[in-house]
């Protein structure tokens, strides 16, 4: 048995009752990269003071891929957060097809994708990663559920986020395959992994229903880890999932049900 992905966790997710960076130390003293949202709501100066491995944080404050208005307003934001990025170490600055407001809900829904949305998307990402070479970044696009945690976010199901990572088909634009919000919308997590792969950037998981640590549902994890070891991904896998109890021992779920 070994551990042959790279682990974080979400430390916006676990010990809520810490400071933030109190969270990034202990994750880096049990072994495990950090997982990051917004960063103007944290003291960068103290997280940059843990030393901890930033695997991923949100990779913009506001912006949509859909239209002018919205992609002018992503990437300019998403620029300012590369370089805050850059300042930590992030690995990877995550993107949504738009802005999340309280709650996870769209800023702005919109519940019919048309084809003219889809090439704006497109065009958007295009730019993106022009962006992402200048400042030496990557980025990711993450899939999230609709039916659950963020009706009415555009191009929400894994099959959207990667028919349009693939499209751009660069370096630095890959998926943040989230497996728990796969799980909610499409299901068949290993064939969608087998699919994926090529372009996958990072992994993410939390079990269904609850979005707590692997063990607490119905998704069997050990046979995850053991197909995508089968597959030849040694990337990292997130655990953004809340604690059904303890954290540390959440996190001892979570490294158990990946070492394979």
């Amino acid at each position: 048995m070994s551990l042959p992905f790279q682990l974080a966790a979400c430390a916006e997710m676990i010990w809520r009752d810490r400071p933030i960076e109190w969270r990034a130390s202990r994750l880096k003293e049990m072994g495990f990269g950090v997982g990051l949202w917004n960063w103007p709501e944290h003291d960068l100066a103290k997280l940059e003071a843990t030393g901890a491995n930033f695997t991923i944080m949100n990779g913009y404050l506001t912006g949509r891929l859909t239209d002018d208005e919205g992609a002018a307003e992503l990437l300019k934001t998403a620029r300012e957060t590369a370089k805050v990025g850059k300042r930590l170490g992030v690995q990877r600055l995550n993107l949504h097809g738009t802005g999340l407001g309280d709650g996870g809900l769209p800023v702005q829904p919109i519940e019919v994708v048309t084809g003219r949305m889809w090439l704006k998307a497109r065009d958007t990402l295009a730019r993106i990663v022009d962006m992402a070479e200048e400042e030496e970044v990557v980025f990711t696009l993450e899939n999230l559920n609709l039916d659950v945690d963020h009706p009415g976010v555009p191009f929400g199901r894994a099959e959207d986020t990667l028919a349009l990572v693939s499209s751009i088909d660069h370096p630095r634009l890959r998926l943040n395959l989230d497996l728990y919000h796969a799980q909610i919308g499409e299901g068949n997590l290993i064939e969608l992994c087998r699919k994926s792969l090529p372009w996958i950037g990072e992994i993410q998981v939390a079990d269904v229903p609850g979005r707590m640590e692997p063990g607490t549902g119905e998704v069997n994890w050990k046979g995850i880890a053991r197909a995508l070891k089968a597959m030849g991904y040694a990337g990292p896998v997130g655990m953004e999932a809340f604690a059904s109890g303890d954290p540390e021992a959440a996190l001892a779920a979570f490294r158990e049900a990946f070492t394979v």
